[in-house]
């Protein structure tokens, strides 16, 4: 019994870990080896910047689950692994290159857009808030990167667009956009903890799920929101309802992946 308990720790379960579709470019995910992973051992400690990377037991490796900035260039770019970010010995990832395509909105409310002082001020605490949640990290022996699509429905705006509002180049589009009608279910993606919910300038009212190990969703221009912060979600549980709060052109749900601290495409964790 003993033995099955630290192999469920390390991952070497069958049913703990699901394939993920790794893409090494800007926005996405990519993993790196670390060496044979042994029975009760310590996973090895991977720093990216000042941020840690989840590390997790695949095939009986170590492996490092390493999320891309969308503003990385083409390149190695350089990790750490060792007990703190400034320590230890230096890692790189071979970044290949990406380009993203335009889109161009139009929003009818003006005040979106060219934003008034005050909610100029309200939008930058907000992000500020909201960036320190995509930070949040919490130890967990695996990490299930087999995510189910959280609302029905066709995938519109892709991750990494250049967007522009009313013709006003903004920042590049962070999630996926499920085209969904006003009320209809939105379910956790993965099982996870209530991080956050709250009513954001930009997002609207939204819902952020901790799945471990720094991975993060967040699920936002909600209508309606039924969970609360703490609270443990199984794969699939309503977390509310698709809504067209914040800033949005209409009803659809906008669902963003966070993976140490950063922005990657959704779209890679979707089981087909």
């Amino acid at each position: 019994m003993m033995k099955w308990f630290w192999l469920a720790l390390l991952g070497f379960a069958p049913f703990l870990h699901a394939e993920l579709n790794p893409l090494a470019v800007p926005g996405g995910v990519a993993l790196i080896d670390l060496g044979p992973a042994q029975e009760q051992q310590t996973p090895p400690q991977i720093w990216l910047d000042q941020q840690p990377v989840a590390v997790i037991a695949r095939q009986g490796h170590w492996q490092a689950l390493v999320g891309i900035p969308l503003d990385t260039p083409s390149g190695a770019l350089e990790l750490r692994q060792g007990a703190t970010p400034d320590t230890g010995k230096s890692l790189s990832l071979q970044v290949q290159p990406k380009s993203y395509p335009a889109q161009y909105l139009s929003l009818k409310n003006k005040g979106q857009v060219n934003l008034s002082p005050a909610d100029e001020a309200r939008a930058l605490k907000e992000i500020e808030e909201i960036k320190a949640l995509k930070r949040t990290w919490r130890p967990t022996p695996y990490v299930d990167t087999a995510f189910i699509q959280p609302a029905k429905g066709r995938l519109s705006s892709r991750f990494g667009l250049q967007r522009f509002f009313n013709g006003e180049a903004r920042a590049p589009h962070s999630g996926l956009d499920v085209a969904a009608a006003k009320g209809a279910t939105v379910f956790s993606a993965g099982a996870g903890k209530v991080l956050a919910v709250g009513d954001y300038f930009f997002n609207g009212k939204s819902v952020f799920v901790d799945h471990g190990q720094g991975l993060i969703s967040l699920y936002c221009h909600l209508d309606t929101l039924t969970v609360h912060e703490g609270q443990w979600l199984e794969k699939g549980q309503t977390l509310g309802t698709v809504g067209s709060t914040g800033r949005a052109t209409g009803p659809h749900l906008h669902w963003t992946v966070v993976l140490n601290g950063t922005n990657v495409d959704p779209a890679l964790f979707i089981q087909p």
